[in-house]
């Protein structure tokens, strides 16, 4: 095994075992609070913080990582969640909504801090010319770790029933801290560390195809969020009648076959010589939710129309987030990789943000169709952007680097 490969296969366990917890954490809270009577929205609201600080934590620590190396940024990243775990052992009587929420925004830095440090150190461990490679292994990382999350949803319904909210908190902290420690020792020193001290200046992107994939990251995931984060659980659970856990059930399945979508999309696009992929994939993901909002407005089966619609805009959805995320990867310096990585996930984290607001506050205003309206003008301005990249070929030995 080369070092580079078990430096992968670190960095990925790494990203594995913190993607867990957030994912069981996230289903801690949302059913923890819900059996206290909160509404949906208020639920979403507890994760405010969470996204917000997701936008400062990728723009500064990018930074960081470029300062420090990406290992100590990983780590940091690890050992944060440990702490924001353990906000949450206090006795039932402290917590209530401000404390949740800073345990969030705690979480939302560590859990940002470890995706930069993963995608960035990705970059370091591939040759420039083995293109088809990187590919390859960012979809691996990006899909598995959606697949996980999902995976950590049900993780956490049954932590919450066997071991009550506190103990499931306890068992995942110590979990966690036991993965802190090996990657203590496992991470390489230095990796991703810049030769040239960075000045804090040099954390918004000075480049051009950056700044463009950048913002068109931005409309791509406020585009899922604006019907996916608030909207749609509360569609299900009030227009369709499904109970809590047939709700949280169905969008654990849909992640997961999401993270496994994004993991085979290296097959799924090959080798489109000539064209950029970007564009193209955009282009078709925009008709998805204009065409769900259509069938509703018409009147047809709304079970058939919504669940059978959001399949199709996982699938289309998560090609594309697989191609931008290798994109962002290609693109960016391999001096202070993470500066550019950061800037971009910062973009990504403020389209998860603007989703967030807009879907309780769009829906509870105007409904499911006015989400899926703009949902999919999101995605096309995601498409003019893509527009303006430089032409990127993704080569066919993607399949089998």
């Amino acid at each position: 095994m080369t070092p580079s490969i078990r430096q992968y296969l670190v960095i990925t366990g790494n990203y594995w075992a913190f993607t867990l917890t957030d994912g069981a954490l996230r289903m801690l809270v949302v059913l923890h609070f819900h059996q206290l009577g909160y509404s949906p929205l208020e639920i979403a609201l507890l994760f405010i913080f969470y996204e917000f600080f997701g936008v400062v934590t990728n723009l500064v620590g990018g930074y960081l990582g470029a300062r420090m190396g990406l290992n100590r940024t990983m780590n940091i990243g690890l050992f944060l969640q440990i702490v924001a775990l353990g906000m949450l052992t206090v006795p039932a009587s402290m917590l209530i909504v401000p404390w949740v929420m800073a345990a969030q925004a705690l979480s939302g830095i560590a859990k940002d801090l470890n995706k930069m440090s993963a995608k960035s150190g990705i970059k370091l461990l591939v040759p420039d010319a083995e293109q088809g490679k990187l590919y390859k292994w960012v979809a691996i990382l990006t899909g598995s770790k959606n697949t996980l999350k999902g995976v950590g949803f049900f993780l956490g319904g049954v932590l919450l029933m066997a071991a009550g909210f506190t103990g499931a908190v306890i068992i995942m902290a110590v979990a966690l801290g036991l993965v802190w420690l090996l990657s203590l020792f496992l991470l390489k020193e230095e990796l991703g560390k810049s030769k040239a001290k960075p000045k804090f200046s040099e954390i918004l992107s000075k480049s051009r195809a950056i700044n463009v994939l950048s913002a068109a990251r931005m409309f791509l995931f406020g585009a899922r969020d604006v019907w996916f984060v608030v909207a749609l659980p509360v569609y299900l659970h009030t227009v369709f009648g499904w109970d809590f856990w047939k709700v949280g059930g169905f969008m654990a399945t849909w992640i997961i076959g999401y993270g496994f979508i994004q993991t085979i999309a290296p097959r799924i696009t090959g080798n489109m010589e000539g064209k950029q992929p970007a564009v193209l994939w955009a282009a078709a993901l925009a008709l998805m939710p204009a065409a769900i909002a259509v069938g509703l407005m018409a009147g047809w089966p709304s079970q058939v129309v919504v669940i059978g619609g959001l399949l199709l805009f996982g699938v289309l959805f998560a090609i594309n987030s697989s191609l931008h995320s290798y994109l962002i990867v290609s693109y960016a310096r391999g001096d202070g990789v993470s500066l550019d990585v950061g800037f971009y996930y910062m973009s990504n984290a403020a389209g998860r943000l603007l989703g967030t607001i807009l879907s309780g506050w769009i829906y509870q205003a105007y409904g499911l169709e006015a989400c899926l309206w703009i949902s999919s003008g999101l995605v096309a301005m995601a498409a003019l952007l893509s527009m303006m990249l430089p032409v990127r070929t993704v080569p066919a030995t993607g399949m089998s680097g």
